[in-house]
C-alpha cells in the first residue's frame, strides 16, 4: 500500500517537474526569440533610438547654386569662405564661454563693421548683462518704463516681451556705449551660446583669413569646441548694384533664417541656422539653389569634446539660368541713370525723381532687362530701383488707349473707318479735349495723334449716353461701364498681377468714384494706376495679335558642372482676347505703327532702321505730368516689347517738357538690343 502511494507521488512530482521544465523551456524560447528579434530584425531601429538619445543631429548647408544670365554670365556667384565654427563641449560654464569669447577677440582680427545692426543690438543686451547689478544699465533695465519694470517684476511681462521691448529702444546711442572690443566680445559670446540647448554647431566668424584659419588649426587645444569649416561659402554679385534688388540677397551663416520669412522656411523643413534667400530671385528659387544639407551625428568623447559622423552627404544646389541679358541690362542701367541725373530737378522737370524701363520677348514672356532709379532731389543721391518696375505703380495716361480702342471696336460702339470730330467738347459748361484739335479722326489716326475726344466718345457710347454740346452728360449705364472697362483692360494684363516669378509684385490702384467725368478720365488712362511691368504685358499682348504670355525670369535649372536640365520653363499662354476680335487688335497695331511713322512717338523711333510700333502716354497728376512710352518691334515679327515710365517728369501745362522716354531713354536701349540681336 505504501509502495503504491510512493509510486503515485513520484508520478505527480515527475509531471510537475516536466511541466516546470516545459514552462522554463518556453520562457527561454521566448527570450531567445526576443533576443533574435532585437539583434537581427530590430537592430537598426534600436540603434537609431540609441543615437537619438546619446547624440545630436547637426545640419550644414552645402554650397549654393549660382545664377546665370541667358548667355552664361554669372550674376550671383558662390565662392569659398573659411569660417570659424563652434560646438559647445559638455559642462561649459558661462564664465568659460565669456573667457573663450575674450580669447577669440584678442587673438584674431575681427571687424565690428561686419556685424549686422541686429547683432549690435543684441550685443548691447549681452554687454549690459555683464555689468555690476548695481549699475542702472544692468540688463538694459534703464530703457524700460516704470510700468514695464513693474510688469516684469510681477511676472506679467514675459522675457520674450521684455526682449521685444528692449530691441525697439536700443539704437545708435546705446551701441556707442560699448567699445569695439566689448562689442566684438559680446557678439562672439552670443554666437557661442546660441545653440547650447540644441547642441548644434554655430558659425562664429565668417570669411576669416588664411592666416587666422591656419593659426586656429595649429592651436585647437587652446580653443576647445572651435574648428575651421573649410567648406564654407559666401555669395558674391559680380555686377555690383546692377539688378541686385531683383536678384535679391542671401542670409549669412550667422544670420540663419530671416525673421520676416521664418514661418515660410520652417514650414519647408529648413533649420534655424540655414543661410537662405532673403529677397528677389534668391528667395523665389531658394529650394533649387539651396541644395540638400549635410546631416551629421554629434557625440561627445570622454573629454566632453564633440565628434561628428556624417550620415547624409550634402548635395550642392542647382544652378539656375534666367532670361536677363546682362549686356543689355547694363546699357539700360546706364541710360536710365544718366537720363535721370541729367534731367531730374531741372527747369520744367522740377519734380522728376524716378525713372523706369523694362523689356521682354512678347512671344514667350522672357524678361530681357529692367531698370529703375530714384533720385533725392535735395542731395541728388541716386538709388537703384529696378524692382520698382513690379513693386510700384504709375499713371499710364494715353499709353493704354490701344485697349480703349479695342474695347470700342469689340463692343461695336465705333467702327474701324468711322470718323469722329476731334474738337473741344463742352459738357455742362466744362471743356474736355485733346492736346490739339485734330479734326476728323478714325481709330487708327486717333491712336497716332492720341485723340482724347475719340476715347471720350467710346466711353459715352458704352455707357448708353450721347454728347450734346453744352449739356451735362446723361449716362444710363455708367456703373456697368466702369466694370466693363476694367474687364477689357484686364484682358491685356492691366490691373492684375502679371504672375512674374518674383516676390512682391503689386496689383494696381483702382480709382475711386463713378461720376461721368471720371469715366472719361478712365478711357484715357487717368483713373487706375498700373505697374510698368503691367504696361509691358499690355503692349506684348498687342504685339502678339491678342495672345498673352506670362512674363518670367526663370528659364531652367541644371546640376553644377553639368548641362543636364532638371527644370525647364516653357512659354505659358496665359490669356487671349475673345475669339473673333483679332481683327480689332490689328487695327490697334496699325494705329501704333502710325504713331511712329507720323512722328508722334518721337523722331528717334521714327528714324530707326527696324520698323517699330509704339504709343506715348502723358498723365496729368496735379501740377505735374507723368510720361510713358510702350511699343514693340519689328512690326512684321515682334521680338522685343518695351515699357518706359517717367513719373512726374514734366510740368502740367502747354509748356510741357518733351516725353523723356521717347526722346532719351528708349531709342539708345533699342539700338543696343538690335546690336545684340540683329534682325535677319
Amino acid at each position: 500500500m505504501a509502495k503504491k502511494r510512493t509510486s503515485r507521488t513520484q508520478k505527480t512530482v515527475s509531471k510537475r517537474i516536466l511541466a516546470l521544465s516545459l514552462i522554463i523551456l518556453g520562457l527561454f524560447t521566448v527570450l531567445l526569440a526576443r533576443l533574435i528579434w532585437l539583434q537581427v530584425f530590430s537592430y537598426r531601429e534600436y540603434t537609431e533610438k540609441k543615437d537619438d538619445y546619446t547624440s545630436v543631429r547637426q545640419y550644414n548647408s552645402p554650397p549654393r547654386g549660382q545664377i546665370y544670365d541667358c548667355n552664361g554670365k554669372v550674376l550671383a556667384k558662390t565662392v569659398v569662405s573659411h569660417n570659424f565654427v563652434y560646438t559647445s563641449p559638455q559642462g561649459m560654464t558661462y564664465e568659460e564661454y565669456e573667457f573663450y569669447a575674450d580669447r577669440i577677440v584678442n587673438v584674431f582680427d575681427i571687424d565690428p563693421d561686419a556685424f549686422s545692426y541686429r547683432d549690435k543690438q543684441e550685443a548691447y543686451l549681452t554687454w549690459t548683462g555683464w555689468l555690476d547689478p548695481e549699475d542702472s544699465r544692468y540688463q538694459a533695465r534703464h530703457l524700460l518704463s516704470d510700468a514695464q519694470k513693474e510688469a516684469l517684476a510681477s511676472g506679467e511681462m514675459t522675457e520674450t516681451e521684455r526682449y521685444a521691448a528692449l530691441m525697439k529702444k536700443i539704437g545708435d546711442e546705446q551701441i556707442k556705449e560699448m567699445s569695439q572690443e566689448d562689442l566684438s566680445r559680446a557678439v562672439v559670446y552670443q554666437r557661442m551660446t546660441s545653440n547650447i540647448s540644441a547642441g548644434q554647431e554655430s558659425v562664429i566668424l565668417e570669411d576669416v583669413s588664411d592666416d587666422d584659419a591656419a593659426y586656429l588649426v595649429e592651436h585647437k587645444t587652446e580653443f576647445p569646441g572651435f574648428d575651421v569649416d573649410f567648406g564654407g561659402w559666401k555669395r558674391e554679385y559680380p555686377y555690383g548694384e546692377t539688378l541686385l534688388d531683383v536678384i535679391g540677397t542671401v542670409s549669412s551663416s550667422t544670420e540663419g533664417l530671416p525673421a520676416e520669412n521664418l514661418e515660410y522656411y520652417t514650414a519647408r523643413g529648413y533649420q534655424l541656422n540655414a543661410p537662405v534667400g532673403k529677397s528677389g530671385l534668391e528667395l523665389q528659387y531658394n529650394d533649387l539653389l539651396a541644395g540638400r544639407e549635410e546631416i551629421s551625428l554629434v557625440t561627445y568623447n570622454s573629454n566632453g569634446l564633440a565628434q561628428t559622423e556624417v550620415i547624409q552627404q550634402a548635395q550642392t544646389g542647382y544652378d539656375i539660368v534666367i532670361s536677363i541679358d546682362i549686356d543689355l541690362q547694363q546699357t539700360m542701367d546706364d541710360v536710365v541713370k544718366t537720363t535721370l541725373q541729367s534731367n531730374g530737378g531741372t527747369r520744367r522737370r522740377e519734380n522728376f525723381s524716378s525713372l523706369f524701363m523694362c523689356m521682354m520677348n512678347p512671344a514667350n514672356g522672357n524678361v530681357l532687362a529692367l531698370s529703375g532709379y530714384q533720385m533725392d532731389l535735395e542731395t541728388r543721391k541716386m538709388t537703384y530701383f529696378a524692382s520698382g518696375n513690379y513693386t510700384s505703380l504709375v499713371n499710364p495716361g494715353s499709353s493704354i488707349k490701344g485697349a480703349t480702342v479695342f474695347m470700342g471696336l469689340s463692343e461695336g460702339v465705333v467702327q474701324p473707318g468711322e470718323l469722329i470730330l476731334d474738337e473741344v467738347m463742352n459738357i455742362g459748361g466744362e471743356e474736355f479735349g485733346s492736346f490739339n484739335n485734330y479734326g476728323m479722326v478714325d481709330a487708327r489716326r486717333a491712336l497716332s495723334v492720341s485723340s482724347n475726344v475719340y476715347m471720350f466718345n467710346i466711353a459715352i457710347r458704352l455707357a448708353g449716353g450721347s454728347y450734346v454740346k453744352g449739356q451735362p452728360l446723361s449716362l444710363p449705364n455708367d456703373q456697368e461701364t466702369f466694370v466693363k472697362m476694367r474687364q477689357y483692360y484686364s484682358m491685356f494684363g492691366l490691373g492684375n498681377p502679371t504672375g512674374l516669378d518674383i516676390p512682391g509684385e503689386v496689383s494696381s490702384y483702382l480709382g475711386a468714384g463713378t461720376n461721368p467725368g471720371l469715366l472719361l478720365n478712365f478711357a484715357i488712362g487717368q483713373f487706375d494706376m498700373y505697374s510698368p511691368v503691367q504696361l509691358l504685358q499690355y503692349i506684348s499682348v498687342i504685339a502678339e495679335d491678342g495672345r498673352m504670355y506670362e512674363p518670367h525670369f526663370f528659364r531652367y535649372a541644371q546640376e553644377v558642372n553639368s548641362e543636364e536640365v532638371v527644370d525647364l520653363k516653357t512659354a505659358t499662354l496665359k490669356n487671349a482676347v475673345p475669339e473673333g476680335t483679332e481683327e480689332n487688335v490689328k487695327v490697334v497695331q496699325e494705329g501704333m505703327r502710325a504713331c511712329v511713322t507720323d512722328g508722334n512717338c518721337g523722331d528717334k523711333l521714327k528714324g530707326m532702321e527696324q520698323a517699330m510700333a509704339a504709343k506715348t502716354g502723358t498723365a496729368e497728376v496735379g501740377d505735374w505730368t507723368t510720361a510713358n512710352l510702350v511699343g514693340y518691334g519689328p512690326v512684321d515679327d515682334p521680338q522685343v516689347a518695351f515699357a518706359c515710365s517717367a513719373p512726374l517728369s514734366s510740368v502740367n501745362s502747354k509748356d510741357v517738357a518733351p516725353n523723356i522716354c521717347s526722346n532719351e531713354v528708349v531709342p539708345p536701349v533699342l539700338e543696343k538690343y538690335f546690336q545684340l540681336y540683329p534682325v535677319k
